[in-house]
Protein backbone atom coordinates (compact mmCIF):
# COMPACT_ATOMS: atom_id res chain seq x y z
CA UNK A 1 0.00 0.00 0.00
CA UNK A 2 2.83 2.39 0.81
CA UNK A 3 4.47 1.63 -2.53
CA UNK A 4 1.18 2.25 -4.36
CA UNK A 5 0.28 5.46 -2.52
CA UNK A 6 3.76 6.98 -2.61
CA UNK A 7 5.18 9.80 -0.46
CA UNK A 8 1.75 11.22 0.41
CA UNK A 9 1.05 8.22 2.66
CA UNK A 10 2.05 7.69 6.29
CA UNK A 11 1.81 4.62 8.46
CA UNK A 12 0.05 4.85 11.81
CA UNK A 13 0.04 2.38 14.69
CA UNK A 14 -1.13 3.88 18.00
CA UNK A 15 -1.38 7.38 16.55
CA UNK A 16 -0.35 9.15 19.74
CA UNK A 17 2.23 11.25 17.86
CA UNK A 18 0.78 11.23 14.33
CA UNK A 19 -2.73 12.50 15.08
CA UNK A 20 -1.78 15.51 17.26
CA UNK A 21 0.75 16.58 14.65
CA UNK A 22 -1.84 16.28 11.90
CA UNK A 23 -4.09 18.57 13.94
CA UNK A 24 -1.26 21.11 14.23
CA UNK A 25 -0.41 20.90 10.54
CA UNK A 26 3.05 19.40 11.08
CA UNK A 27 2.11 16.16 9.31
CA UNK A 28 -0.09 16.57 6.23
CA UNK A 29 -0.52 13.10 4.66
CA UNK A 30 -3.29 12.49 2.14
CA UNK A 31 -3.43 8.84 3.16
CA UNK A 32 -2.94 6.93 6.41
CA UNK A 33 -2.06 3.23 6.39
CA UNK A 34 -2.93 1.49 9.68
CA UNK A 35 -0.62 -1.17 11.10
CA UNK A 36 -2.86 -1.94 14.05
CA UNK A 37 -4.21 -5.32 12.93
CA UNK A 38 -0.97 -6.82 11.55
CA UNK A 39 -0.24 -9.89 13.65
CA UNK A 40 3.34 -10.03 12.37
CA UNK A 41 4.07 -6.86 14.38
CA UNK A 42 2.98 -8.41 17.67
CA UNK A 43 4.55 -10.69 20.25
CA UNK A 44 7.22 -10.64 22.98
CA UNK A 45 9.14 -13.90 23.21
CA UNK A 46 12.54 -15.39 23.91
CA UNK A 47 14.51 -17.50 21.44
CA UNK A 48 18.12 -18.59 20.91
CA UNK A 49 18.83 -15.12 19.50
CA UNK A 50 17.52 -13.26 22.52
CA UNK A 51 14.23 -11.43 23.04
CA UNK A 52 11.93 -10.48 20.16
CA UNK A 53 9.63 -7.48 20.65
CA UNK A 54 7.05 -6.83 17.95
CA UNK A 55 6.93 -3.19 16.90
CA UNK A 56 3.15 -3.18 17.31
CA UNK A 57 3.24 -4.07 21.00
CA UNK A 58 1.96 -1.27 23.21
CA UNK A 59 4.24 0.48 25.67
CA UNK A 60 2.04 -0.85 28.46
CA UNK A 61 2.56 -4.43 27.24
CA UNK A 62 6.33 -3.93 26.99
CA UNK A 63 6.72 -2.31 30.41
CA UNK A 64 4.66 -5.00 32.15
CA UNK A 65 5.97 -8.12 30.41
CA UNK A 66 7.70 -10.61 32.72
CA UNK A 67 10.67 -11.18 30.36
CA UNK A 68 11.31 -7.45 30.04
CA UNK A 69 10.97 -6.81 33.76
CA UNK A 70 13.29 -9.71 34.62
CA UNK A 71 16.09 -9.19 32.10
CA UNK A 72 15.68 -5.61 30.84
CA UNK A 73 14.46 -3.43 33.73
CA UNK A 74 15.81 -0.33 31.97
CA UNK A 75 13.48 -0.95 29.02
CA UNK A 76 10.55 -1.60 31.35
CA UNK A 77 11.23 1.66 33.18
CA UNK A 78 11.71 3.62 29.95
CA UNK A 79 8.46 2.34 28.43
CA UNK A 80 6.58 3.03 31.66
CA UNK A 81 7.93 6.59 31.81
CA UNK A 82 6.42 7.58 28.44
CA UNK A 83 3.52 10.02 28.71
CA UNK A 84 0.39 8.80 30.58
CA UNK A 85 -1.29 5.40 31.09
CA UNK A 86 -3.94 6.15 28.47
CA UNK A 87 -1.36 7.00 25.84
CA UNK A 88 0.85 4.03 26.77
CA UNK A 89 -2.18 1.81 26.22
CA UNK A 90 -2.38 3.13 22.64
CA UNK A 91 1.22 4.03 21.75
CA UNK A 92 3.52 1.30 20.48
CA UNK A 93 7.18 0.48 21.07
CA UNK A 94 7.79 0.91 17.34
CA UNK A 95 6.21 4.35 17.39
CA UNK A 96 8.36 5.43 20.32
CA UNK A 97 11.55 4.12 18.72
CA UNK A 98 10.81 6.08 15.53
CA UNK A 99 9.10 9.09 17.13
CA UNK A 100 9.53 12.44 15.38
CA UNK A 101 12.19 14.81 16.70
CA UNK A 102 10.98 17.65 18.90
CA UNK A 103 11.72 21.34 19.37
CA UNK A 104 10.25 24.32 21.23
CA UNK A 105 9.83 26.15 17.92
CA UNK A 106 8.32 23.18 16.04
CA UNK A 107 5.93 21.55 18.50
CA UNK A 108 3.46 24.42 18.50
CA UNK A 109 0.13 25.21 16.85
CA UNK A 110 0.09 26.32 13.23
CA UNK A 111 -0.76 29.90 14.22
CA UNK A 112 2.12 30.06 16.73
CA UNK A 113 4.58 28.76 14.14
CA UNK A 114 3.21 31.15 11.52
CA UNK A 115 3.65 34.11 13.88
CA UNK A 116 7.26 33.06 14.52
CA UNK A 117 7.95 32.82 10.80
CA UNK A 118 8.05 28.99 10.74
CA UNK A 119 11.24 26.99 11.11
CA UNK A 120 13.47 24.84 8.92
CA UNK A 121 11.77 21.61 10.00
CA UNK A 122 8.36 22.68 8.66
CA UNK A 123 7.52 25.44 6.17
CA UNK A 124 10.48 27.72 7.00
CA UNK A 125 14.06 28.27 5.87
CA UNK A 126 16.11 28.71 9.05
CA UNK A 127 16.58 26.93 12.36
CA UNK A 128 15.10 29.25 14.98
CA UNK A 129 17.20 27.58 17.69
CA UNK A 130 20.44 28.50 15.91
CA UNK A 131 19.81 30.69 12.84
CA UNK A 132 23.37 30.12 11.62
CA UNK A 133 22.98 26.33 11.55
CA UNK A 134 22.82 24.58 8.19
CA UNK A 135 20.71 21.75 9.63
CA UNK A 136 17.70 21.34 11.88
CA UNK A 137 18.55 20.91 15.56
CA UNK A 138 15.31 19.32 16.76
CA UNK A 139 16.10 16.62 19.32
CA UNK A 140 15.50 12.91 19.63
CA UNK A 141 13.07 12.47 22.54
CA UNK A 142 12.46 8.74 22.59
CA UNK A 143 12.74 7.09 26.00
CA UNK A 144 13.09 3.54 24.70
CA UNK A 145 15.61 4.24 21.90
CA UNK A 146 18.66 4.98 24.12
CA UNK A 147 17.98 1.85 26.17
CA UNK A 148 17.67 -0.35 23.09
CA UNK A 149 20.82 1.18 21.55
CA UNK A 150 22.73 0.57 24.79
CA UNK A 151 21.65 -3.09 24.68
CA UNK A 152 22.84 -3.54 21.09
CA UNK A 153 19.32 -4.15 19.76
CA UNK A 154 18.69 -4.84 16.07
CA UNK A 155 15.77 -3.47 14.06
CA UNK A 156 13.92 -5.71 11.61
CA UNK A 157 12.69 -3.58 8.71
CA UNK A 158 10.34 -4.75 5.96
CA UNK A 159 10.14 -3.09 2.56
CA UNK A 160 9.49 -3.87 -1.11
CA UNK A 161 12.81 -5.76 -1.27
CA UNK A 162 11.94 -7.93 1.75
CA UNK A 163 13.27 -8.02 5.30
CA UNK A 164 16.55 -6.53 6.47
CA UNK A 165 18.17 -6.40 9.89
CA UNK A 166 20.27 -3.50 11.02
CA UNK A 167 21.73 -2.32 14.31
CA UNK A 168 19.19 0.11 15.76
CA UNK A 169 22.00 2.60 16.37
CA UNK A 170 22.53 2.76 12.59
CA UNK A 171 18.88 3.66 11.94
CA UNK A 172 19.37 7.13 13.45
CA UNK A 173 20.93 10.25 11.91
CA UNK A 174 21.95 13.37 13.79
CA UNK A 175 19.68 15.59 11.72
CA UNK A 176 16.39 16.96 13.07
CA UNK A 177 14.61 16.60 9.72
CA UNK A 178 16.21 13.56 8.12
CA UNK A 179 16.58 11.71 11.41
CA UNK A 180 15.92 8.12 10.26
CA UNK A 181 18.06 6.01 7.93
CA UNK A 182 15.18 3.88 6.70
CA UNK A 183 13.15 4.03 3.52
CA UNK A 184 9.77 5.77 3.56
CA UNK A 185 8.31 2.53 2.22
CA UNK A 186 9.88 0.44 4.98
CA UNK A 187 8.00 -0.62 8.11
CA UNK A 188 9.59 -1.52 11.43
CA UNK A 189 8.51 -5.10 12.09
CA UNK A 190 10.23 -5.68 15.42
CA UNK A 191 13.29 -5.44 17.61
CA UNK A 192 15.74 -8.15 18.66
CA UNK A 193 17.70 -7.78 21.89
CA UNK A 194 20.72 -10.15 21.69
CA UNK A 195 21.01 -13.03 24.14
CA UNK A 196 24.27 -11.71 25.61
CA UNK A 197 22.54 -8.49 26.66
CA UNK A 198 20.21 -10.42 28.98
CA UNK A 199 23.08 -10.92 31.40
CA UNK A 200 24.03 -7.24 31.52
CA UNK A 201 22.98 -4.90 34.29
CA UNK A 202 20.93 -2.02 32.89
CA UNK A 203 19.21 1.14 34.09
CA UNK A 204 17.43 4.18 32.64
CA UNK A 205 17.01 7.56 34.33
CA UNK A 206 14.86 10.38 32.97
CA UNK A 207 14.85 14.11 33.68
CA UNK A 208 11.68 16.11 33.08
CA UNK A 209 9.83 18.96 34.76
CA UNK A 210 6.95 16.82 36.02
CA UNK A 211 6.96 13.27 37.32
CA UNK A 212 4.79 12.02 34.46
CA UNK A 213 3.44 12.93 31.01
CA UNK A 214 6.42 15.04 29.91
CA UNK A 215 8.91 14.13 27.21
CA UNK A 216 12.49 13.74 28.47
CA UNK A 217 14.70 16.81 28.57
CA UNK A 218 17.45 14.31 29.34
CA UNK A 219 17.55 10.53 29.47
CA UNK A 220 20.50 8.30 30.41
CA UNK A 221 20.69 4.57 29.64
CA UNK A 222 23.56 2.70 31.29
CA UNK A 223 24.61 -0.92 30.71
CA UNK A 224 27.38 -2.87 32.44
CA UNK A 225 28.52 -6.46 31.96
CA UNK A 226 30.43 -7.50 35.09
CA UNK A 227 32.08 -10.92 35.51
CA UNK A 228 32.26 -13.07 38.63
CA UNK A 229 35.49 -11.39 39.67
CA UNK A 230 33.86 -7.96 39.64
CA UNK A 231 35.64 -6.80 36.49
CA UNK A 232 33.72 -4.86 33.85
CA UNK A 233 33.62 -6.72 30.51
CA UNK A 234 31.15 -4.48 28.70
CA UNK A 235 30.03 -0.90 29.27
CA UNK A 236 27.77 1.46 27.38
CA UNK A 237 26.13 4.79 28.17
CA UNK A 238 23.63 6.40 25.78
CA UNK A 239 21.94 9.79 26.18
CA UNK A 240 18.68 11.06 24.74
CA UNK A 241 17.30 14.60 24.26
CA UNK A 242 20.77 16.12 23.78
CA UNK A 243 21.04 15.66 19.99
CA UNK A 244 18.90 14.70 17.00
CA UNK A 245 19.82 11.03 17.56
CA UNK A 246 20.59 8.93 20.63
CA UNK A 247 24.08 9.98 21.75
CA UNK A 248 26.54 7.19 22.57
CA UNK A 249 29.19 8.15 25.14
CA UNK A 250 32.13 6.39 23.49
CA UNK A 251 34.46 7.02 26.44
CA UNK A 252 32.35 4.77 28.69
CA UNK A 253 33.66 1.56 27.13
CA UNK A 254 37.24 2.79 26.91
CA UNK A 255 37.34 3.89 30.53
CA UNK A 256 35.48 1.02 32.19
CA UNK A 257 36.10 -2.18 30.24
CA UNK A 258 38.77 -4.45 31.70
CA UNK A 259 38.67 -2.74 35.09
CA UNK A 260 36.78 -2.86 38.33
CA UNK A 261 34.24 -0.04 38.50
CA UNK A 262 35.26 2.60 41.01
CA UNK A 263 33.92 5.95 42.12
CA UNK A 264 36.76 7.66 40.24
CA UNK A 265 35.99 5.84 36.97
CA UNK A 266 32.29 6.68 37.27
CA UNK A 267 33.27 10.32 37.76
CA UNK A 268 35.42 10.23 34.61
CA UNK A 269 32.65 8.66 32.50
CA UNK A 270 30.15 11.20 33.83
CA UNK A 271 32.48 14.04 32.83
CA UNK A 272 32.72 12.50 29.35
CA UNK A 273 28.93 12.33 29.11
CA UNK A 274 28.62 16.01 29.96
CA UNK A 275 31.21 16.88 27.29
CA UNK A 276 29.34 15.13 24.46
CA UNK A 277 25.95 16.47 25.58
CA UNK A 278 25.17 19.68 23.69
CA UNK A 279 21.66 20.72 24.78
CA UNK A 280 20.28 23.88 23.16
CA UNK A 281 17.24 26.09 23.63
CA UNK A 282 14.97 23.53 21.97
CA UNK A 283 13.41 21.76 24.97
CA UNK A 284 12.08 22.45 28.44
CA UNK A 285 14.39 23.71 31.24
CA UNK A 286 17.58 25.73 30.74
CA UNK A 287 20.17 24.16 28.48
CA UNK A 288 23.07 24.86 30.89
CA UNK A 289 21.15 22.97 33.60
CA UNK A 290 20.46 20.05 31.27
CA UNK A 291 24.17 19.79 30.43
CA UNK A 292 25.05 19.77 34.11
CA UNK A 293 22.43 17.09 34.75
CA UNK A 294 23.98 14.88 32.03
CA UNK A 295 26.89 14.39 34.41
CA UNK A 296 24.70 13.93 37.49
CA UNK A 297 22.31 11.44 35.90
CA UNK A 298 25.11 9.44 34.27
CA UNK A 299 26.79 9.16 37.65
CA UNK A 300 23.54 7.98 39.26
CA UNK A 301 22.81 5.46 36.50
CA UNK A 302 26.31 3.93 36.66
CA UNK A 303 26.20 3.76 40.45
CA UNK A 304 22.88 1.94 40.16
CA UNK A 305 24.15 -0.76 37.80
CA UNK A 306 27.57 -1.15 39.39
CA UNK A 307 26.57 -1.12 43.03
CA UNK A 308 29.35 1.38 43.68
CA UNK A 309 28.59 3.91 46.39
CA UNK A 310 29.22 7.51 45.41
Amino acid sequence: MLADLGPEAMVVAGGTDVYPKMKRGQFTPRHLVSLKTLRELKGIRRSKEGIWIGAGETLTAVSGHRLIQKHLPALSDAAESVSTPQLRNMGTIGGNVLVDTRCNYYDQTFFWRQAAGFCMKKDGQICLVAPGSDKCLAISSSDTAPVLVSLGAEAVLVGPQGDRRVKLEEVYRDDGIDYLGKGVDEVLKGLVIPEEALGWRNAYLKLRRRGSFDFPVLGVAAVLGIDDGGECRHARVVLTAVASAPKVVEEAGRLLEGKKVTKELIEAVSEAAAKVAHPLDNADLDYWYRKRMAKVFTKRALASVSGCEL
